[in-house]
Parts: structure tokens; sequence; C-alpha cells
């Protein structure tokens, strides 16, 4: 009797555990979605009727929220359209703000279903995310006092002169590798690499070059002191790591607004004003190709 209650409870326990897993290979998130599935289909983004996009919040004029709490900029300005052309409506985005080091995990989560904040393409994030083709192209900078420039990296070596750079962007991660006898003051948001740079906590920031120009521009007192070192960069959309389908629509679609010249009119309505008429063939890569 005993011998028979015991293989029993054995049993009963094995059938609890074989329910629970499967339970667990049929979850589902709040989407509906397999928990095997990372990421939304076309199909599911056009029957909901959104996409869920990763900006930023506080990098004007690429990605910023203007005084009355709507989100502006360069990025912002090609993601609407994104949105339009395939939802039929640029309302029907979702913007989701990020910052500089949670891009890849937005990604990898589900949290956003494009990533669309001035995201650098390189070796090392491509083994997380797939990036679609660019849409522009900049270099590192170096932005510094008036007072006290910065006009060469080698001032910045041995001398207890901190650089400033914001969390999870191409620029860590280059001067950690390439000088990594210089010592960084690293912050999450960009809104605090600028205010430690105004109250003297640093000598200069690294950055990309595009958003310390836009930034000195309307700082007095402080000068892009190296305005490109480190090599041509470029900028583009990033989904998922295997978003096949949604890779080769934004690829398709960047393909679609070349022949209409859109990049140059997102740049013309967000950057022109900043950066005047000569950066334009310095910054926009129309298409999705470098010429």
């Amino acid at each position: 009797m005993k011998k028979s209650l015991k293989w029993l409870t054995m049993l009963v326990g094995v059938s609890i555990l074989l329910m629970g897993l499967a339970a667990c290979g049929n979850s589902s998130d709040n989407n509906g979605n397999s928990a095997s599935s990372k990421f939304t289909s076309i199909e599911q983004l056009k029957k909901k009727g959104k996409i869920k996009i990763g900006v930023f919040a506080d990098k004007p004029p690429f990605g910023y929220v203007d005084a009355e709490g709507k989100n502006q900029g360069f990025d912002v300005y090609i993601a609407k359209r994104f949105a339009k052309d395939l939802l039929g409506d640029e309302s029907k985005v979702e913007f989701v703000l990020v910052d500089a080091a949670s891009r890849v995990a937005y990604l990898e989560s589900g949290k956003v279903d494009i990533i669309m904040a001035n995201f650098t393409v390189t070796e090392e994030r491509k083994e997380k995310v797939d990036f679609a083709n660019p849409y522009m192209k900049l270099s590192f900078g170096i932005v510094s006092p008036d007072s006290a420039p910065i006009t060469s990296i080698d001032q910045l070596k041995g001398n207890k002169q901190k650089l400033i750079v914001a969390k999870g962007t191409t620029a860590e991660t280059y001067f950690t590798k390439e000088y990594p006898d210089i010592e960084l003051l690293k912050f999450d948001q960009y809104t605090e690499i600028f205010a430690a740079l105004k109250d003297g906590r640093g000598a200069a920031i690294a950055n990309d070059n595009t958003e310390l120009i836009a930034w000195a521009k309307s700082n007095p007192g402080f000068t892009v002191s190296i305005p490109a070192f480190g090599g041509q960069d470029t900028i583009a959309p990033a989904v998922a790591k295997g978003n096949k389908e949604l890779l080769d629509w934004i690829n398709t679609e960047l393909d679609i607004l070349g022949k209409e010249q859109f990049i140059h009119q997102a740049y013309k309505e967000t950057l022109n004003e900043i950066y005047g008429e000569g950066y334009t063939d310095e910054l926009v890569v129309e298409g999705g190709k470098i010429q």
C-alpha cells in the first residue's frame, strides 16, 4: 500500500511538472505574441495600428521633447514618415524615450520595434541588433571651453583632466579601447554631460561631432575644438536581431524615400537652421547608400 502511494505521488508530481512546462512553452505577451517570438510582425503592427519607435528626449536637433511635450528632431521627422507609409498615418507611431545605454536592451526586450535614436552602426552592436541601411554619416568631435580649449587628444593624457562621455555611446567605447590612460567621466543622460562641462567637472566632451556642433552654437563660451577624428561612421535604424521582415521593409522604404530626396527634406526642416546648407552633403545619406 505504501509502495503504491509512493508511485502515485511521483506520477502526480511529474504530471504537474509537465503541465507547467507546457504552459511556459505556450505563454504569450500582452500583445498575444508567442514567448518564442522576439518581435511583432508587420501584419501584427498593422492590426494594432501602432508602431513603437525609440528616440531621444534630450538630444536636439536629432531627438528631443519640445516645450509643448511633443517629440521633434531629425530622427523623429523620418520616423513619422515610416509610420505614415507603413500604417497610413504618422500619428500611429508611439515614441518611446530612450537613453544611449538602453537602446539595445529596448530592442532585445521588445519595448520598441525600431530604434531611431541617432544610433551609430558598430561591429559590436551588429552582434546584438540588426541595422538597416544608413540615413546619416558623422565623425567624433570634442567640445571644450574657449578659456581652456582642448585642441589635441594628447592634452587629456595623464594630467588629471577628465573627458566627459555619455554611457553606451561609441565615444565611450572608442576612448576606453584606444586611450585607456585618459580618465572618463560618464553619465547616462546628454543633459548631464553638458551640465558637467559647464560646471567644470571635466575638461571636454567627446561625442558625435554633429551633436557637439549644434550644442556649441547655442552655448556661447564653448567651441568644437577638435571637429573630426576617429574616421567616418554612419547612423541607421535598428531592429531586433533576426527581424528580417521589418528590416527589409525599412531598407525598401529608404530606397523609395531616396528617389524623392526625403532625407534632404528632413535635413532642411530640422537641421538646416543649425548647420546650414554647407553641411548637407557631409551629413545626409540618401536612399540608404553612401555616395
